[in-house]
């Protein structure tokens, strides 16, 4: 149970998709200007990894490894096309807001990075818990970086007033160069959590030294 929870953690902090290993990043930026598009765009990225990684794993060696990738590619593109027609059908404005960010999930490195380097090669419930913490660690950030960018560049939260109206908002937050600088923010406070977390003394250790 220790190994799978550590597969789950390691993409909220330790790997996180965005701040550490630093792939997928177009849509990213691109989406986080409203909270409710990042979390969507998050919720989608996670469905079409877990379930890519699931699939791709159950049938890993039936796969021909010279034509590996195509049908790592073809599972994908399936997955993202059923998320894709269901927002379309239940949430339109925001499968509106997201457009082509949304079938672009197929060539998204994240997903084909850990369906290529671990789902080809790690059982089932590894896959489970390794996509369930990239996809939650890449939701996370794009929630984040979409407050900060739609509370400074909108006033807003969800659409929602949350400043006083005497607020004027900073449009430099709803541009690309405003994304570029609340995502080196966060990569900056990610890098200073996990040197807390380095320099904190192990409690196991400190008690053998007593």
């Amino acid at each position: 149970m220790n190994r799978l929870l550590k597969l789950f953690t390691n993409g909220l902090i330790r790997e996180n998709p965005l701040l550490v290993l630093m792939i997928g990043l177009c849509s990213s930026l691109a989406v986080t200007t409203a909270v409710v598009n990042g979390i969507g765009m998050g919720l989608s990225m996670t469905f079409v990894l877990i379930m890519s990684e699931v699939v791709i794993s159950l049938f890993r060696k039936l796969i021909p490894n010279s034509i590996r990738i195509p049908i790592f590619i073809i599972v994908i593109a399936a997955f993202t096309t059923v998320i894709d027609y269901v927002l379309k059908a239940w949430f339109p404005d925001l499968s509106s807001a997201m457009g082509v960010f949304i079938p672009l999930i197929v060539v998204n490195c994240i997903i084909m990075g850990r369906v290529e380097g671990f789902a080809s090669k790690q059982p089932v419930i590894d896959c489970v818990f390794d996509a369930a913490g990239m996809g939650m660690g890449y939701t996370w950030v794009l929630a984040g970086i979409a407050v900060v960018r739609e509370l400074l560049g909108s006033g807003s939260i969800l659409g929602l007033p949350i400043l006083p109206d005497s607020y004027q908002p900073i449009l430099f937050f709803v541009l690309p160069p405003g994304g570029f600088f609340v995502f080196a923010l966060f990569i900056s406070l990610n890098l200073l959590i996990k040197k807390q977390m380095k320099n904190q003394p192990d409690p196991v250790s400190s008690t053998h030294c007593a």
